[in-house]
């Protein structure tokens, strides 16, 4: 690789040729700010937070667009470029609705921290004409709050970009410009997914999730009420970063402990049902490999991708697995098995799931989700939700115990574990399906092949004598990619895991936010993907068919896998929805 040599702040450094003045400085350890900057997503140099002086240029320049060259001499933190950063904020804030105590993201919010290492105060704007909005409180899953908005338009670039979607964008121009979607429509009118991603990337509190945690407190008050929670297992590799612990810690046992002392009247963890939905799909699998049934079989566990799938891809909704998702299919057990097991009334039981995924509180009111005559799932709140919860209620959080989920319900796997890491769910499908196929106990679970957090990942399996091709797709836009293949013939496989956001569930639209410079620099994903991993490697129980609760639950309830009343509880169907022929 080719470097060159630049002189940043008076001292010399190199940095690979091609680099830009934001990616040498990072490599000096000096930290330019910024407000748009998303690497490989929103490079457009369009908040002005990240200028700098280079000698012989007549004005100030964008870090994070402008290429270095051999000998150039660059200040980051000269009084003019102190100055035009302070005028940037001030414009910024004239048009800010400035009601931070009561933000979402106040004390994590990136403008609010430049603001105060800039030594802005509260009386630091240009006062005069405003823009006013409306709420957009349309969808299922989160508020857009465009009175806050800062029109750094990462929220747009992650949706079209990263996501392949593109359902809002600039509106208008100057002085009226907002972020919104086509003609203004509110966002239940168009085919967003609600994946979260632009909740994710938003610096500020213009983008949020419908917050839920009263209902959960309200639940937890009724005496009348048996309130159960289930937690995903992406949730244990994110939450600890909400009180600042370094991204990759497994608090597994502090986050069982929390929600006990929240008041719930059972644990449970969804890493059962993960199981429980490797049982019915791999059945699946199996069933249409061997009887000529409609293939590629497509994973159907990230609601965000299903619904990408109903509007983007109507005619492969056929593909998809019948199976319900985890979060679904624990509240579908939970109000039939574990309530006439328990004898509670299960119009009584509210059951509260704990997700990585804003996608999962559209999910728990589509259609076909409610196996019992009542909801499978009551209420969703993101790990984010939770965080909150437990400041709330003055939890320490550094301080409590480890303690272990409830039983029955609260017993998983190792493959189970995994579903919140891209190619967790192929791998966890592998180990049951090939046993199943060949009749025989594999010599190692591990499936490497499908780990990683690239985009797509391809591999091909001999089992059986078969060959087993199978793909792994995480990101709305590289599944696009992928399928736009399977149609045309140019790609065939036997089963397609795809998740909705990019790495996977642990990088789902309700974790911990971090913040840009976080977000360019870190491997977020492979951090989070890390903790799961550990924590299948580490379980006595690494296939799904060996979980004993699952084993007791075909033997005395369901039957066998992919029996009648199996379908009944933890099936579903799907819907075809308009077509966008522009994709």
């Amino acid at each position: 690789m080719e470097y060159v040599k630049i002189k940043l702040n008076g001292a010399e450094i190199s940095a690979p040729a091609g680099s830009t003045i934001l990616e040498a400085a990072r490599l000096a350890n000096i930290e330019i700010p910024t407000l748009c900057y998303l690497k490989e997503i929103n490079e457009i140099g369009a908040c002005r937070m990240c200028v700098v002086e280079v000698k012989g240029a007549k004005t100030l320049v964008t870090a994070c667009v402008y290429p270095i060259n051999d000998g150039m001499e660059v200040w980051t933190n000269t009084p003019r470029v102190i100055a035009s950063r302070r005028k940037t904020l001030q414009l910024i804030l004239s048009d800010h609705d400035r009601k931070c105590l009561s933000c979402v993201r106040s004390g994590r919010c990136e403008l609010q921290k430049l603001c105060h290492d800039y030594k802005l105060d509260d009386e630091e704007y240009y006062a005069g004409e405003r823009n006013e909005f409306k709420l957009d409180e349309s969808a299922a899953h989160m508020v857009r709050d465009n009175n806050k908005c800062i029109l750094c338009r990462r929220c747009s670039a992650v949706c079209a970009k990263t996501q392949g979607i593109g359902v809002i964008g600039a509106n208008e121009r100057g002085f009226k410009t907002f972020i919104g979607s086509a003609f203004d429509m509110d966002l239940a009118e168009t085919s967003c997914v609600s994946c979260g991603q632009c909740i994710a990337a938003c610096p500020v509190g213009a983008i949020y999730e419908k917050d839920n945690t009263a209902d959960v407190f309200a639940a937890l008050a009724d005496p009348d009420k048996y309130v159960i929670v289930q937690t995903a297992p992406a949730v244990r590799a994110g939450l600890a970063e909400a009180f600042g612990y370094p991204i990759g810690t497994d608090t597994e046992g502090k986050l069982a402990a929390a929600l006990r002392r929240l008041g719930f009247d059972k644990v449970f963890d969804t890493n059962f049902s993960a199981d429980l939905t490797i049982m019915e799909e791999a059945t699946e699998f199996l069933d249409r490999v061997q009887n000529g049934g409609k293939l590629p079989l497509i994973t159907s566990c990230s609601p965000g991708w299903i619904k990408y799938c109903e509007h983007y891809f109507p005619d492969m909704t056929e593909n998809l697995s019948s199976c319900k998702s985890p979060q679904q299919m624990f509240g579908a057990i939970a109000k039939s098995y574990y309530a006439e097991k328990t004898g509670i009334d299960k119009e009584k039981m509210v059951v509260v799931s704990v997700m990585p995924c804003t996608a999962k509180k559209f999910e728990i009111g589509r259609e076909d989700q409610a196996a019992n005559g009542v909801p499978d799932v009551d209420i969703v709140i993101t790990t984010r939700e939770l965080a909150r919860m437990i400041e709330r209620a003055g939890l320490i959080y550094d301080s409590l115990p480890d303690e272990k989920f409830d039983e029955p319900l609260g017993l998983g796997t190792g493959a189970a574990v995994i579903f919140g890491a891209t190619g967790g769910v192929m791998e966890a499908a592998l180990r049951t399906a090939v046993e199943k196929l060949t009749g025989e106990e594999l010599t190692s679970p591990d499936f490497t092949d499908v780990r990683g957090t690239q985009g797509i990942k391809e591999a091909t399996y001999n089992a059986a004598g078969m060959d087993v091709k199978i793909a792994v797709v995480s990101g709305l836009a590289n599944a696009r990619d992928l399928l736009k293949k399977v149609q045309s013939g140019e790609a065939d496989y036997h089963f397609i895991e795809i998740m909705g956001c990019p790495g996977g569930c642990v990088n789902g639209g309700g974790q911990p936010q971090q913040p840009g410079y976080i977000r360019n620099t870190v491997d977020i994903r492979a951090k989070r993907a890390e903790v799961l991993y550990n924590i299948d490697k580490n379980n006595p129980i690494r296939k799904s068919h060996e979980n004993p609760v699952i084993i007791e639950l075909y033997d005395t309830y369901l039957g066998e896998p992919g029996s009648r009343r199996a379908h009944e509880l933890l099936h579903t169907t799907y819907v075809k929805r308009v077509i966008n022929k522009e994709l």
